[in-house]
């Protein structure tokens, strides 16, 4: 081997040698849209390791729903080609799911101090499709590998069990109420316990104690998301459940119409009196497609969802077009995520689950360093 050949290959070895500090300055390139940072500021990148020139590294997100998770690890993978002298480059995309569990102590805290993320489903009346769109998003972020419970508190008319179809409770060894599995999410509603055709006549005392023990005598476990599907309107059981439960964000439905639209600015008012943040807006039944036409037929008008999100400064989540298929799925007991993966209805619920996602993370980002606790002490 001549000197000459000898000098370039130590030469280029030296400047295209892949380091530690080369592969972070690559990645940092690299922001969440969602959080507005890069994501090593954000401590996403995390198991960096080198062996000669190949280069393994996983990137940590917020949530397993996370929209752009495929467009994050393709990023990724391009940006660390164009180091020079890189092998081969493994990019993991792994989850960790933000949230914030209940404090030891509480009345909560059996039944709820492993649930991380509390997402209520609400709208200001009924027949829009809030049911079906809890059932849909629980599905949707159960699939995107997060554990994920269905709370269903209409007390008056619950549908969840009906779309669902899952087993009997059963009670555990410290007295709790172990909801049974639906697939891979777990389930609780009043009607899985008196009869499909009876009515449930309850005072709204009463009611609320219902409420209170699905939130303090149901061993809902660790969960990254718990999903309640509120009743409609703006009444007792709404008000026992904010207060009660430490919910993370609502998400409120509504169908495209103006009769539809002033009862959820209802809905959004008591979330807002209630301090709780509301996570986006949801249009149901919003057009249909016929059969061989591509044209969208705006059946109820248009852009009602859109409009009532704009109103108060919420994020529009999405629309769910009209389908035959979302009728079925909830009457066979199958959710649509599920028994119609391919529909244009279940692309739009899973889009919307990473969207609520996206919200749920923004809102612990946004308040990671505020004070959650303090006490005052009296010295003399």
């Amino acid at each position: 081997m001549s000197l000459l050949k000898t000098v370039q290959e130590k030469l280029s070895s030296h400047f295209s040698r892949v380091t530690e500090e080369s592969v972070i300055t690559t990645l940092s390139a690299i922001m969440d849209p969602d959080l507005g940072k890069d994501i090593v500021s954000l401590g996403f990148v995390r198991n960096l390791k080198l062996s000669g020139s190949d280069v393994t590294v996983d990137i940590n997100l917020t949530t397993p729903a996370c929209p752009v998770k495929d467009k994050m690890k393709t990023e990724a993978e391009e940006l660390l080609r164009k180091i020079p002298g890189i092998g081969n480059i493994t990019v993991n995309m792994t989850a960790t799911t933000r949230g914030k569990v209940t404090q030891a102590g509480s009345p909560i805290a059996a039944s709820l101090g492993g649930v991380k993320n509390i997402i209520a489903v609400a709208s200001g009346k009924g027949g829009v499709g809030k049911s079906t769109t809890a059932v849909n998003l629980a599905y949707s972020l159960a699939a995107s590998g997060s554990s994920v419970g269905l709370l269903d508190a209409d007390v008056y008319g619950p549908s969840i069990p009906h779309m669902t179809k899952p087993n009997k409770p059963e009670q555990s060894n410290s007295n709790l109420i172990n909801p049974p599995l639906a697939g891979s999410v777990r389930i609780m509603s009043i009607g899985l316990f008196a009869g499909g055709d009876k009515a449930t006549i309850l005072r709204g005392p009463m009611v609320s104690g219902v409420i209170k023990q699905f939130l303090t005598q149901v061993n809902w476990g660790e969960l990254d998301y718990l999903i309640i599907d509120y009743p409609p309107g703006t009444g007792d059981i709404q008000l026992t459940l904010s207060q009660t439960a430490p919910i993370t964000g609502a998400v409120v439905v509504t169908t495209p119409q103006d009769v539809a639209l002033i009862d959820v600015r209802k809905a959004i008012a008591m979330f807002d009196t209630m301090k709780v943040p509301v996570l986006g807006v949801v249009e149901t039944m919003s057009y249909f497609l016929c059969d061989g036409c591509s044209k969208k037929h705006y059946i109820f008008r248009d852009g009602g969802g859109r409009r009532v999100a704009s109103e108060f400064g919420v994020s529009f989540l999405g629309e769910i077009p009209m389908e035959p298929n979302v009728a079925n799925a909830c009457d066979l007991g199958k959710p649509l995520v599920e028994s119609h993966a391919t529909s244009a209805a279940a692309g739009a619920y899973r889009d919307i689950a990473g969207a609520v996602a996206a919200q749920v993370s923004m809102i612990h980002e946004a308040y990671k360093d505020a004070l959650n606790h303090f006490s005052i002490e009296w010295r003399a």
